[in-house]
């Protein structure tokens, strides 16, 4: 406090200002200095505040706590922070110059110029990507900006941001103004008036110190950990004592534009910080933390350039020089030490790095770049600290919140490549590398991306010299020697895939940055011109070539599978690729052509380089290879682009052949090591070499990898001899012993096994390496065009996986994405689109495009389809789909042969490819190999024959251009020249005739043995099967030689040479038999050996017709349509007609080998080679049928049994099937056990039971009297209130109930069941119960994970695996009962009534202990259990036995009910069942009424008395008073009294019972109706009916006449008080339509039918009549007649009147009376309720899920940031509930109650245990099922028919309501369980 007044000098007043004074002085001083320094002399009033702000920001207060213990505990004082609070409460004051801050803040925003947005955002933050507005690829949008501008029709998508970002709407640096919002598109300068001075006075004295304050903070913070592990812990501590502080800066930030320069000047201002921060002067204050600032400086390995000159100018002082010096000598040089700070070395690579850096260190570049940083204004060291401090989020988000000051973005961008290195540095270090990667490339995006500023950094500040110095230190780090090729004396280096730096890629941000200031022409072409910069460049792509170097494991697997091929991969793509893309993206025209031969050139050296280091030679070493060639791949790009758009001369650009010939070696060895693999000769490396080998050719990496690859190698081959490169071919596929003529060889280098697909592999090879065009002629859209046909050719695709599966059109970052323009159009022009569609068992079907017709046709390319494949089972699937549609189309029937596809005109710089097409040595490897296709050596294949074939039609497509080219000796094989071809040309080679070949064989070959036969042999054995070459053994030899000559230059021997009959040096020593030559007659020509393939094939002598013998047109056509599609005789016809058109001599030959009766073929069956592989092929054949057979076989049993288990005696037919002559020995019903599989009666003592699914459902209680579904709410003020529901209807009406009656009697009047009841489901499958016992026993034995719990009872149905729960005895009932009970009777009503009375009276006793009454018992307990007990009580006196009665019956009407609104709601369609066979409700209504029967009802309680008889005594007794009376029979439900009726009957019931109850409750049921209606009637409406009713009183036909009957029951009531007092309220809900006749019937009708409705499915279900279909006006008559309400006189010509039903038990007047009087007693007490409790509701319409709106975005960008209104929290992920629209917290801790997440508790809550949730955030609905829980999918799909899960890609999303429909269904019909497969168990958790 002193020193600060001290220093302050003597300003009397001040100090006295207490430091906790109030507001007011704080107020009242701030006043007094605005005025003293608004004086134009202000010099005492800037000291005076100077003074003050010394005194109140003083950073020797140690933050509370954060200094250590004593610290505090001496200097603090008052309470952590309070004094803090207090320096913000001045600052504030200060600023405000005395007035209120909020006014201040106001103020200041007028002035505020918004032209930009600007917004920061955080992680997980959604935003917009317009990429039709933007210009940069990196352009974004928040929300708002977003919804306020118009991108209607744009390609925009809305993204979860991953690091971070700001919005750009305003900037036209980054997008196009079109796309700006409604605020940002005001040109801003032009009505923004000027800011007064006065008003931001203040601000520019107080903030200065305010931002040294927090600086001396972050100086004081932050302490050197002192071992290598950073004290995060301490490091967040002070960021969040400093939290209110940067808070406070990031305020000042939002007020605008004015606020914001002067924050700029404070920040930039270099005088300022010199004052403050220099540490001179007297203040020890500060001096301190100078020091601090210095240890921190030099702590990071950096100096503070006291002496030196400015920063980045390149001043060979004496310091730099030494340096250098001392790196030679080897002693660490300052690079070593910063080097060491960061981590010690590992002790194998010191020599080797202190080695290469010194290369580093020599070379160009400054090493000031890397350890030097003097700071000179705020700004500086603010970013210096924020930098120590790995970044933290407030600090960020202040820096960017400041970029909208354009002074302050260029300010910052020159600070941010100022402490580059820096950067670097730390995040090597750090510890969280991921979350501070993720904030550096939140920042440099907005700096970067912006084309103008990288350029003016890039000039001013060296910009792309720092970035890739930056990255070379990066790698330096890591490097390890490299043991490609020769291990011992290798000089090249690699990067270690091992180390974190790339296993954790964090070298990412720096890359980012670099290929983000590449895409900036201006940028790149500084790059491009810089020699420097491309050698160093180039210097940090060859760390990379090499690497991660795989060696062939030949004896024992890998014990650990190394994963390292993920860093490698990601590096090469990232580091090297991504800013080759870059680059290239500038090279498109000619202009540019001098940048394209700087990078050539200097990549050539540093290829040369690598080479030279590697000590290659000649042979590339034995089982190793490299995936990473970088250079390789910079150089062929290069080139292609030079010739593609620069018209440049591709030889001006290659190197000599020497270099040509070591450029082909490593991409040939990668593709021969992919043939390897896939023969699975590299599988004791494990899994991840396969990974390696997808990677290689998957689509993200293709066209940075295998299409550079294979680029190069098609240069190279179209430059070297192309005999050298064909050998080179065979040889590194290790084929090569494996092309002789003879029927034995030994291979050297390769097992049997692999020989064929090594072959395969080979001939694949040249045929892509000859077919393709990507980079040799074809353009761009034609390119697209071909990847996606290929794509489409595999597989149906989504358009996201099309987007994705095609090589982006190179760059990335370019802004030529696919999904631009042409890829639309292309797409449109080769697919169809499939829109979903739903499968029968309910998977969903995305939208999908499929190939159109002729694109198959014509442009099906085999090559492109197997060049694209990641798995080899797509390239068959491409074939199985062109065969398929070959059939369909009728073009070809059989199984055909890969199409063979026109090409596109090779570049002309490229012609020299197709001489590899005329070369005798490939001439002679297909002689030679269709030769053994001929003969049937072993090891070969039709895809050999395929591709040999393929070779010879492409040779003559691209037939030479002389004809006449006679014999060159150049490479001619020596000596018999006859026994080869004569020249070079395929067209001509193809007729000449091969007589005799001397072969090397192995002494056992039948080809010695036989020589004696050799010339003369006629048995076709000898003379064909002997044959052979040696001629290609001398094949390598010829190489190697010819590699020696040009590296020599020697080639005076070129044309001599001779043949070494030694095998070659790389066989295994001793392990070759002796080999011995013979000579094999032959005799046959290329041509002769296709006729007789044709032969062959076809199976048929002398097949082969020319077809110019018809007709001589076909030689002049140029395309026959009948040959495109075939199988290889077709190839073989085609091949044979092109030879002919191209040659007449060639025509000749072909008509004189037809003509001459060609000699039969080896006989099929002496070969046993054939023979072997004819097996084996009919072998498979038989198998194939035997299997289909016994899958029939099995499928027929399963379809039999279901049909019995079924149909015939599913269980409720306990009834007999159509036997109309019922013979009475078909006594019992049969079931089978799907378990041990005997048929049987059910029987007390081994019951037999249906497999069951027992759920809780609340579906019912969610109907509404609405047809129209309710909306699902998206604002606040739409929200549903669930009063009108069944469930709370019914609800109210019990409470109501008990409230005024009788407990037990209410519990008889109503059921319960709408929430929470128990529906029962069946697969229809039986089994027996003790079979049942053992499954389950077995189940929980098994470890096996399964969907279900078994403890809980669940399993799946063995038969057909339906999910269930338990199993529901069937009761053991013979037919011949049931045709007794159906017989009709003709007693009269009376006795009926007499007789149902009886037998309820009977107390039915529980059967004997049999295992059947067990198992019904047990099952009850089931069904008990399947709901909470809050849904089975009601009583209130718990426990009480009519809470069973009530929940036994409820079961029942709960299922009748549900199945009732599966059938649509009505019963107009009858037929059986819709779940016909399927129905349990028979066996259940057994088990329920055993139960049932348990409990009796007290005989005077009985119901069924008061409905039949009149009770004499109609007063109550006077002494009941204080008992509440029972409910009166008017308030009853009537269909609950209809069960109880029949479930207090003793089993199995009589039909004419049946039909007896039913008669008596539709008379109670029709008076409830009249009732109800006088009650909705007005008062005048009730006078006029009781008039026409007293006229007819005594009419015969009175009790059938509905006037009559309604008009009693007015005048029975309105002799109480229940129509008065009815005035207002009532008068206000009748519906003013006159009552006629006919709409009192209607009504009436409306009011029965539901009852009738559950009868006649009752009646269906207890007695298998079917029900009778009908229209929905007849649905009432049809169902009365059905039960037997309607008297058979009842002639149909009259209208139907329902009265007619009636058949009274007693005089219906006196009963009405009686029931009538029951209400009156109690509406003299209380007539309100009197009347609410008559009116039942009854017309529930179908149960429905929420409506949603038509586009996803609504309901997302109300709910994504809606707060929880438990935890008022906006939840991680929020859901909503699709039955109910309560908005909830997945997974949310916050709302969790004893144990239960939120959405478990709502599901059993909302749905009894079921619940569906939409998740807002990932746009999927996910299903709560009791403890189970699985993802449905989502109702919401994109324009191109696809979900977005998760919403990744972020595209306008739109309701489908198919899919919406389905789940409803399922909802409704309770089926989530069988048709959702993927369930897991929730824990509650959800």
């Amino acid at each position: 406090m002193a020193a600060a007044a001290a220093v302050g000098g003597p300003q009397p007043p001040q100090p006295e200002v207490p430091v906790q004074g109030p507001a007011l002085d704080k107020a009242a001083t701030a006043a007094h200095l605005k005025a003293a320094l608004s004086r134009p002399d202000n010099r005492a009033g800037a000291e005076e505040l100077q003074a003050l702000l010394e005194r109140v920001l003083n950073a020797e207060r140690p933050l509370a706590g954060a200094a250590g213990g004593e610290a505090a505990a001496g200097g603090g004082g008052g309470g952590p922070g309070a004094a803090e609070e207090d320096a913000l409460e001045w600052c504030k004051c200060l600023l405000a110059g005395g007035g209120g801050y909020d006014e201040f803040c106001a103020a200041v925003r007028a002035y505020d110029p918004a032209a930009l947005c600007g917004l920061v955002w955080t992680a997980n933050f959604v935003a917009y990507r317009c990429r039709t507005c933007g210009i940069s690829p990196c352009m974004s949008l928040c929300a708002e900006c977003f919804h306020q501008g118009d991108h209607t029709g744009h390609d925009f998508n809305m993204f979860r941001s991953q690091a971070g970002g700001a919005c750009d709407c305003g900037d036209s640096n980054v997008m196009r103004e079109s796309g700006f919002c409604r605020r940002h598109q005001i040109k801003s300068s032009s009505n923004i008036p000027c800011v007064p001075k006065d008003l931001l006075m203040m601000s520019e004295f107080v903030l200065p110190r305010f931002i040294f304050c927090l600086i001396q903070y972050l100086r004081e913070g932050y302490n050197e950990p002192a071992a290598d592990v950073p004290s995060e812990k301490e490091l967040s501590k002070v960021l969040q004592l400093l939290e209110p502080q940067i808070s406070f800066l990031e305020d000042l930030t939002k007020m605008g534009g004015a606020m914001r320069s002067v924050l700029t000047q404070v920040l930039t201002n270099q005088q300022n910080y010199k004052d403050l921060t220099s540490g001179l002067g007297e203040n020890t204050c500060a001096k301190k933390s100078h020091e601090k600032y210095l240890i921190a400086l030099k702590s990071s390995g950096l100096t503070y350039p006291e002496d030196k000159l400015v920063y980045g100018m390149q001043e060979p002082s004496a310091g730099t020089s030494t340096l250098v010096v001392q790196g030679f000598a080897g002693a660490p040089g300052a690079l070593g030490q910063v080097e060491s700070s960061d981590e010690e070395d590992q002790d194998g690579s010191q020599g080797l790095g202190k080695r290469k850096r010194v290369k580093l260190s020599s070379g160009t570049k400054d090493q000031s770049i890397m350890d030097v940083l003097k700071h000179k204004s705020f700004l500086e060291e603010l970013l210096f600290w924020t930098i120590k401090y790995e970044f933290p989020q407030k600090m960020v988000t202040f820096l960017l919140n400041m970029l909208p000051d354009q002074e302050y973005k260029v300010a910052f961008t020159k600070t941010f490549v100022q402490h580059y290195a820096f950067i670097m540095k730390t995040l090597k270090k750090s510890h969280e590398s991921d979350t501070m990667s993720n904030r550096i490339v939140h920042i440099s995006v907005q700096l970067f991306s912006n084309e103008e500023l990288a350029r003016q950094v890039t000039e001013e500040c060296q910009l792309l010299d720092i970035m890739v110095t930056v990255l070379l230190y990066m790698m330096e780090s890591c490097l390890i020697k490299s043991e490609l090729q020769d291990e011992e004396n290798s000089l090249h280096v690699v990067v270690n895939c091992g180390e974190a730096l790339l296993k954790n890629n964090t070298y990412w941000p720096l890359v980012s940055d670099f290929i983000n200031i590449l895409s900036h022409q201006s940028v790149a072409k500084r790059f491009l011109e810089d020699h420097g910069l491309l050698v160093t460049w180039m210097n940090f792509v060859s760390f990379f070539q090499g690497m991660n170097l795989n060696k062939r494991e030949l004896n024992e697997h890998v014990e650990f599978e190394s994963q390292t091929y993920y860093a490698a991969f990601a590096a090469e793509l990232e580091a090297c690729a991504q800013p080759m893309w870059g680059l290239l993206s500038h090279c498109k025209v000619r202009e540019t052509q001098e940048y394209t031969r700087n990078v050539v050139r200097y990549c050539l050296e540093a290829l040369q380089d690598w080479f030279d280091a590697i000590n290659f030679v000649d042979e590339p070493a034995p089982n190793q290879v490299t995936f990473h060639l970088p250079l390789h791949r910079y150089y062929a790009m290069f080139l292609s682009k030079a010739v593609k758009c620069q018209e440049l001369d591709l030889d001006s650009l290659l190197p000599d052949q020497e270099m040509l010939m070591k450029l082909m070696i490593h991409p040939l060895q990668i593709q021969a090591s992919l043939a390897e693999i896939h023969s699975n000769m590299w599988v004791r490396n494990g899994l991840q070499i396969k990974g390696q080998a997808m990677t290689y050719v998957q689509s993200h990496f293709c066209n940075s990898m295998i299409d550079p690859d294979i680029y190069l190698l098609q240069v190279c081959a179209s430059r070297l001899d192309p005999d050298y490169f064909i050998s080179s071919v065979f040889e590194r596929f290790k084929v090569v012993d494996l092309l002789t003529m003879a029927s034995q060889h030994h291979n050297t280098v390769l097992d049997v096994e692999h020989e064929r697909s090594m072959l395969e592999g080979a001939l694949t090879f040249l045929v892509i390496l000859l077919s393709l065009r990507l980079h040799l002629g074809m353009s761009d859209d034609e390119i697209l065009r071909a990847e996606m046909v290929a794509q489409l050719c595999m597989n149906d695709r989504t358009h996201s996986s099309l987007l994705d599966l095609i090589p982006e059109n190179p760059n990335p970052k370019s802004g030529i994405i696919p999904g631009s323009y042409s890829f639309e159009s292309v797409l449109s022009a080769v697919a169809d689109f499939k829109a979903p569609v739903f499968e029968p068992g309910g998977s969903m079907q995305q939208g999908m495009y499929t190939p159109k017709a002729e694109v198959l046709d014509e442009e099906f390319d085999p090559v492109m389809v197997i060049l694209r494949t990641v798995y080899r089972r797509d390239v068959q699937s491409a074939m199985d789909r062109y065969t398929a549609f070959l059939k369909q189309s009728g073009k070809f029937p059989g199984n055909p042969w890969p199409p063979y596809k026109k090409r596109t005109s090779l570049h002309p710089s490229y012609k020299g490819l197709m001489r590899l097409l005329h070369c005798k040595t490939l001439h002679i490897v297909l002689f030679t190999l269709l030769y053994k296709i001929l003969m049937d050596h072993q090891n070969l294949s039709e895809h050999v024959l395929c591709m040999v074939l393929y070779l010879i039609e492409l040779g003559l497509e691209n037939s030479a251009e002389d004809d006449s080219e006679e014999e060159v000796s150049m490479g001619g094989p020596e000596r018999c020249h006859d026994s080869w071809f004569p020249g070079c040309n395929l067209v001509s080679n193809m007729r000449h005739f091969i007589n005799y070949v001397r072969v090397r064989v192995p002494e056992t070959a039948p080809e010695l043995k036989r020589d004696a036969l050799a010339g003369t042999s006629s048995d076709g054995l000898g003379s064909l099967q002997n044959s052979g070459t040696a001629q290609v053994f001398s094949l390598v030899a010829e190489r190697r030689k010819k590699f020696q000559e040009i590296i020599n230059r020697s080639n005076s021997e070129a044309h001599q040479m001779s043949r070494p009959r030694t095998p070659s040096k790389w066989s295994a020593p001793g392990s070759a038999p002796q080999l011995t030559t013979a000579i094999l007659e032959i005799k046959e020509s290329i041509l002769s050996l296709l006729i007789k393939l044709h032969h062959k094939l076809s199976g048929k002598q002398n097949s082969y017709y020319p077809p110019w013998f018809d007709d001589m047109e076909v030689l002049i056509q140029p395309e026959i349509p009948k040959y495109n599609h075939g199988d290889g005789i077709t190839a073989v016809e085609r091949i044979l007609l092109k030879a002919a058109m191209q040659s007449r001599m060639n025509k000749r030959i072909i008509e004189e080998i037809c003509k001459k009766v060609t000699p039969p073929v080896p006989p099929k069956k002496v070969t046993t080679a054939e023979k072997k592989t004819l097996d084996k092929e009919e072998r498979r054949q038989k198998a194939r049928e035997r299997q289909q057979k016994l899958l029939a076989e099995f499928a027929s049993r399963q379809k039999s049994f279901m049909e019995t288990a079924m149909d015939v005696d599913s269980p409720e037919n306990d009834i007999p099937m159509e036997i109309a002559t019922a013979e009475p020995q078909v006594s019992e019903a049969v079931y089978d056990c799907v378990i041990c599989g005997q048929s049987g009666p059910s029987s007390e003592d081994r019951p037999t039971g249906l497999v069951v699914l027992l759920q809780a459902s609340s579906v019912l209680g969610q109907c509404r009297d609405n047809a129209e579904p309710k909306k699902l709410p998206i604002t606040e003020e739409e929200q549903i209130y669930p009063w009108d529901t069944c469930a709370a209807v019914h609800d109210v009406r019990l409470s109501l109930l008990q409230r005024y009656f009788k407990d037990s009697s209410c519990l008889l009047a109503v059921s319960i069941g709408w929430e929470g009841g128990v529906y029962v489901q069946t697969c229809g499958h039986t089994l027996h119960i003790d079979c049942h016992k053992s499954y389950m026993e077995s189940l929980r034995n098994d470890q096996v994970l399964q969907g279900f719990s078994v403890d809980k009872g669940e399993f799946t149905c063995p038969l057909c695996r339906q999910f269930a729960n338990s199993v529901l005895p069937c009761y053991p009932g013979s037919n011949v009962e049931n045709n007794l009970r159906q017989r009709p009777s003709n007693k009269s009503t009376q006795d009926l009534i007499k007789e149902v009375e009886e037998l309820q009276g009977r107390p039915g006793a529980f059967p004997s202990e049999t295992n059947l009454s067990k198992e019904m018992e047990s099952v009850m307990k089931d069904i008990k259990n399947t709901t909470q007990k809050k849904y089975r009580d009601y009583s209130k006196t718990p426990g009480s036995p009519d809470n069973d009665f009530l929940f036994m019956y409820s079961v029942a009407r709960t299922n009748l009910e549900l199945e009732l609104i599966h059938r649509g709601g009505s019963l107009c369609s009858g037929g059986a069942s819709t779940a016909g066979k399927r129905s349990c409700l028979n066996q259940l209504f057994h088990v329920l009424a055993l139960h049932m029967r348990l409990y009796t009802i007290d005989s005077e309680y009985n119901p069924w008395k008061k409905l039949t008889q009149l009770v004499e005594d109609m007063n109550s007794q006077p002494g009941n008073e204080e008992q509440q009376p029972e409910v009166p029979i008017l308030y009853h439900d009537v269909t609950s009294l209809l069960l109880i009726q029949i479930l207090m009957m003793p089993q199995p019931l009589r039909k004419e019972h049946f039909t007896c109850i039913v008669k008596v409750l539709f008379t109670l049921l029709y008076t409830q109706a009249l009732a109800a209606l006088s009650v909705k009637g007005s008062e005048e409406d009730r006078s006029a009916w009781k008039h026409v009713g007293t006229l007819r009183k005594n009419a015969c036909d009175a009790e059938k006449s509905c006037d009559m009957l309604l008009s009693f029951v007015i005048s029975e009531l309105s002799k109480g008080r229940f129509y008065c007092e009815e005035g207002t309220q009532e008068g206000a809900a009748v519906s003013p339509i006159a009552w006629s006749p006919e709409s009192v019937e209607k009504y009436i009708q409306a009011f029965c039918l539901p009852f009738l409705r559950i009868s006649s499915l009752l009646q269906h279900h207890l007695f298998g009549e079917d029900l009778p279909s009908c229209q929905e006006e007849e649905e009432f008559s049809v169902l009365a007649s059905c039960l037997g309400l309607l008297p058979t006189f009842y002639q149909a010509g009259h209208p139907f009147i329902s009265a007619s039903c009636l058949d009274w038990p007693v005089a219906a007047f006196d009963i009405i009376t009686q029931w009538c009087c029951e209400i009156r007693s109690f509406t003299e007490r209380h007539a309100e309720q009197g009347k609410v409790l008559l009116i039942q509701e009854s017309r529930w319409k179908l149960p429905h899920l929420l409506q949603l709106p038509e586009n996803y975005n609504t309901i997302f960008q109300y709910y994504h940031r809606k707060t929880c209104s438990v935890c008022t929290k906006v939840p991680k992920d929020p859901a909503v509930c699709l039955v109910c629209g309560t908005f909830v917290c997945l997974k949310g801790l916050c709302c969790k109650q004893q144990s239960y997440c939120e959405c478990v508790l709502h599901s059993q809550n909302c749905g009894a245990g079921t619940g569906i949730f939409l998740l807002i955030n990932a746009s999927v609905i996910i299903i709560i099922r009791g403890h189970r829980f699985c993802l449905w999918g989502s109702v919401y799909l994109d324009a191109h028919g696809e979900e977005d899960r998760d919403l990744r890609r972020g595209k306008p999303l739109y309701i489908c309501e198919e899919r919406y429909r389905v789940l409803e269904q399922q909802w409704i019909s309770h089926t989530f369980d069988h048709i959702n497969k993927r369930w897991g168990p929730h824990y509650n958790g959800l």
